[in-house]
Formats: C-alpha cells, structure tokens, sequence
C-alpha cells in the first residue's frame, strides 16, 4: 500500500517534533505548558498542528487508496500532505509567515483534494444498498 509510506514519514514528523517539545522542556525545566518560553511555544504549536492535521489526512489517503484511485494520485496527495507539513514547520521554527502560509496552503490543498478523490470513487453503490 502507497499510503503506508506517506504513514511512516507522518509519524516521523511526529516524532522528531516531539523530541523537539521534549528537549526543550528539559532545557528550561518545564514539566507542564510552555512555561513562557517562546521557542518551547512555538515546538507545542508545530507538534499540535501537525497532531490536528496529520490524521485526518493520513485516513483520507488510505480510503482514497482503498476506493481505487490511481497509484499516481495517491502519491501526489501524500506528497502534497508531507510537503506541506514541513513548509509550515520551517515557516514556524524561522518565523517566516510565507513558508508557514504556503504549508498550510499545501495541507488544505491535499486534504480538498483526498475529499474530492474519495466521493469521486467511493463505491456509492454500496454506500447505499439495503440487506
């Protein structure tokens, strides 16, 4: 399945933005919130985003990817979805608003798209038949 990939390489994002949290609330000895430390601000905000985001998107891919759609499809999505979840993490670790608006953009974009491809081959026949 192509959208295990895309998988894998999400849940690596997680993780790496979750060691990031961790070693920053080492550093300034923070157990709980960000303890008004900006850099630790921003690593909460690029792990939870992601948290928000990554799902939903990840489920998407791999229905569109179990409907039938093109192999092709599959990997421009998971592409778009990955991309565009490291754009807005640049754009957030260097304070540069077009990277981030350009990764949200990206992630929109794939998820629209993932909606789009899964009504498109969704199997409505059996969405709809009675037994």
């Amino acid at each position: 399945m192509v959208s295990a990939l895309y998988a894998v390489l999400g849940v690596l994002l997680l993780i790496k933005f979750s060691f990031d949290v961790v070693r920053l609330r080492m550093q300034y000895r923070v157990s709980m919130g960000d303890g008004g430390f900006s850099e630790l601000q921003t690593a909460i905000r690029i792990h939870g985003n992601t948290v928000e985001y990554l799902p939903g998107g990840l489920i998407l891919l791999l229905f569109m990817e179990m409907n039938g759609a093109e192999t092709w499809m599959v990997h421009v999505c998971g592409l778009l979805l990955i991309v565009g979840r490291l754009m807005h993490y640049y754009g957030m670790h260097h304070q540069l608003m077009r990277w981030r608006r350009s990764g949200m953009s990206a992630t929109w974009c794939s998820l629209v798209l993932m909606v789009l491809a899964n009504l498109w081959y969704m199997p409505w026949e059996l969405v709809f038949s009675v037994h």
